[in-house]
């Protein structure tokens, strides 16, 4: 079984040289799926895996636009349109330095077992750019997105291609980009989601990936007996997913301690609670200040700059940030501190190393693709709020949201038993694998 998962490998890094995190995301892939291929007939032979690893497009494009200062500056735009076997390409744009080919394919083919998982009929994608929106102007933000929809529009579509947020793309610069395509196209369609809630957007939205990851969280406890209630919980990032997971916690009855962004931690002894938190998203997302200055106003707790939070002792572990930022190092921390449990808020945070860690000390662990569906699951619903033109309650999609991890958490602990425990990683990516795999079966040699 080695020497399969091995060639097999050679033959993707053959093709995808120099892209790490790709690589990366398919190795984790490969190693769980290709042994479950062997073993069932229907999928062997028909080189379905080396079928998904391939993109069935990759959009690559100029992004020209004037600063304040009346100079031109020049970024690149990206669109993978990675599989669409289950239905349109669904997936983010993600605006920072960091974007290149590799991290958006590593993005997209994650995306197409997330979306697999939700059981909704999304397929996979993922773009963005290296730009970077942080200390830009209002209208600076606003030409780079117009320039950059003026590309974008061509390859997008309701029943086609609908993009989302992700890191560096918020309600603003969803505004934007959805303005431009409304200019261009002469039409209005849910071809972006996201979007303001009077002008087609979902309630719940911008809550709906940081409480699916607790929503899961719950469930994964439950199954062990127990709860969130009373556990400490450890959570790194402080953008959209890390302050919803940690309202969403605070609600359940657990206590946060941590929150971190690029400068640092952040570690509250006395616990974050919902007054702390509405400082803290005050100061993420309206003065788009730094975490360091939550000491500020809450001087008894202490702020480690250059560091991320997985020293402190915690229950539950919620990594929200960006992909492996959780190393071999900081798993053997949160194990040595009785971690019991670690859920992934952002895509791929945690290494290869770290994961391993996790499993041989059988701490529970959820990959993002599972764990954090919850963006995509209520993303799908306002796709299908616009398509009949009608808004949901906040009740009715937080209940369709907690319904859908439930599903997930189900799919995951079905596939993925393993010697009496069970292996997340490996449920979840034979779920997803499985829907996708027998779709594209029967659509032919796509």
């Amino acid at each position: 079984m080695k020497k399969i998962i091995d060639n097999f490998l050679a033959q993707v890094q053959e093709r995808n040289q120099n892209e790490p995190e790709f690589m990366q995301a398919v190795t984790e892939v490969a190693e769980n799926v290709i042994p479950y291929i062997v073993e069932n007939d229907i999928y062997y032979g028909q080189n379905i895996l080396l079928r998904m690893v391939e993109p069935e497009r990759v959009v690559f494009f100029r992004v020209s636009w004037i600063d304040d200062q009346n100079e031109i500056q020049v970024n690149r735009g990206y669109r993978i349109e990675m599989n669409s076997a289950i239905g349109p390409y669904k997936g983010g744009l993600r605006f920072h330095p960091s974007v290149n080919l590799s991290v958006l394919k590593f993005l997209a083919f994650e995306q197409v077992f997330k979306n697999s998982l939700t059981t909704l009929p999304m397929g996979g994608g993922k773009g963005g750019s290296d730009f970077d929106p942080k200390g830009k102007s209002d209208n600076e933000v606003m030409r780079f997105c117009q320039s950059f929809m003026t590309e974008l529009f061509r390859h997008i579509g309701p029943n086609r291609d609908i993009p989302a947020g992700d890191i560096g793309v918020g309600g603003r610069e969803i505004g934007y980009l959805f303005g431009q395509y409304k200019r261009l196209k002469n039409e209005f369609t849910g071809v972006l989601t996201g979007k303001g809630v009077s002008w087609g957007g979902s309630l719940i939205r911008p809550e709906a990936t940081g409480y699916g990851v607790v929503y899961f969280t719950q469930k994964m406890l439950e199954n062990i007996g127990t709860s969130l209630e009373e556990k400490k919980v450890v959570i790194s990032g402080s953008g959209n997913v890390a302050q919803f997971a940690a309202e969403k916690v605070i609600q359940l009855g657990g206590t946060v301690s941590t929150l971190s962004d690029s400068g640092g931690y952040i570690y509250d002894e006395e616990g974050i609670d919902s007054e702390k938190l509405d400082h803290v998203m005050n100061l993420k997302s309206v003065q788009r200040g730094r975490i360091q200055k939550y000491i500020e106003r809450y001087p008894n707790a202490k702020f480690f700059a250059g560091k991320t939070p997985w020293e402190v002792p915690c229950d539950v572990a919620l990594p929200c940030a960006t992909q492996n930022e959780l190393h071999k190092k900081d798993a053997v921390f949160l194990v040595k501190n009785g971690c019991v449990c670690v859920v992934e808020g952002a895509n791929m945070p945690s290494t290869p190393e770290a994961i391993q860690t996790f499993a041989k000390n059988k701490v529970l662990f959820a990959p993002g693709k599972a764990s954090n569906a919850g963006g995509v699951a209520v993303s799908g619903l306002e796709m299908a709020q616009n398509s009949l033109r009608y808004n949901w309650t906040r009740e009715e999609v937080d209940s369709r949201l907690k319904n859908i991890m439930s599903e997930i958490h189900e799919s995951c602990f079905e596939y993925g038993q393993e010697d009496g425990f069970v292996n997340y990683v490996k449920g979840a990516n034979i779920a997803g694998f499985v829907k996708v795999a027998d779709a594209m079966l029967a659509q032919g040699v796509v």
